[in-house]
C-alpha cells in the first residue's frame, strides 16, 4: 500500500513544496497538498488568525511563521485510518519513506525524530522570527498512525482552541504514546551535526533558493531536484 504523505503548503515556499513533492512521489508516496484555506472552507479549520500584515494566531497569543504550522496537525483527521507521515515544505526524502512502515509501531499514536538540540531565537526562511519552544521541530516529520486510540483526544476542539505550542509538545498525548524515529528521518540543516546519508534533509532555517541559505549542506542535491 502506497504510503500516504501529507505536506505542508504555503504559498512563499511554492519552489521548496515542489521539491519536495516530487521526492516523495519518486518513491510512489501519494503526496497530499495541506492547503490551510481548503481547510477552513470545509469547516475543519476555524481558529482565528489575524492577516493583517503577519500572520498573528489568537488562540497561541503568537505569530504563525507558516501557513501548516497548526495544518498539521489536522492529518489524523485527515487519514481516518492507518499510518500517515506529516512533513514540513522544506524537507526531500533521500531514503524512500514506505521503510517508515517497517518499523511503525501500534504501541504509539505517532513516532517522531526526539530532538535534543535545541535552536536559538533569531530569523529564519525570509525574515521569519525563529522561536524556541518545548519539543521544537518534534512536529516538523511526523509519522501518524490514524487509528491509535488515543488520536481521538486530538479532534476538531483540540485543532482550533489549543495553543499551538502545545500542540506542538504533542501535550494531548501521554509520553509512552510518543515513539521514536531514528534521527536521519529528520536531519535538520545547520542544526546537527553534518551527516552524508540523512533520509529526510530538512532545511529548516531556509532552503537554498533563499538568500543567505546558497552554501548550506546538500544545496547542490536541492538545487538538482529543482531543475528536474
Amino acid at each position: 500500500m502506497s504510503l500516504r504523505v501529507y505536506l505542508g503548503w504555503d504559498s512563499r515556499e511554492i519552489d521548496a513544496f515542489q521539491v519536495a513533492a516530487k521526492s516523495y512521489a519518486s518513491f510512489g508516496c501519494e503526496v497530499i497538498a495541506l492547503h490551510e484555506d481548503r481547510l477552513r472552507l470545509c469547516g475543519i479549520l476555524t481558529r482565528p488568525l489575524d492577516r493583517r500584515g503577519r500572520m498573528f494566531d489568537l488562540n497561541s497569543a503568537a505569530e504563525q511563521s507558516t501557513d501548516f504550522a497548526i495544518s498539521r496537525f489536522a492529518v489524523p483527521l485527515l487519514a481516518h485510518s492507518g499510518w500517515a507521515l506529516f512533513a514540513d515544505a522544506d524537507t526531500m526524502a533521500r531514503q524512500d519513506p514506505h521503510l517508515l512502515l517497517s518499523i511503525a509501531d501500534d504501541r504509539f499514536a505517532v513516532m517522531v525524530v526526539k530532538r535534543t538540540t535545541t535552536q536559538m531565537e533569531g530569523i529564519k526562511m525570509d525574515g521569519q522570527k525563529q522561536v524556541a519552544y518545548h519539543r521544537k521541530n518534534w512536529s516538523s516529520v511526523a509519522l501518524w498512525n490514524a487509528s491509535h486510540p488515543a488520536i481521538a483526544r486530538l479532534n476538531l476542539t483540540t485543532l482550533n482552541q489549543w495553543p499551538g505550542r502545545d500542540l506542538h509538545a504533542f501535550k494531548f498525548l501521554a509520553d509512552d504514546e510518543i515513539g521514536c524515529l531514528p534521527s536521519a528521518w529528520n536531519h535538520l540543516v545547520g542544526v546537527d551535526p553534518p551527516r552524508s546519508d540523512p533520509a529526510i534533509i530538512h532545511w529548516t532555517n531556509g532552503t537554498p533558493n533563499l538568500p543567505g541559505y546558497e552554501e548550506s549542506e546538500h544545496a547542490q542535491v536541492w538545487r538538482e531536484a529543482s531543475q528536474r
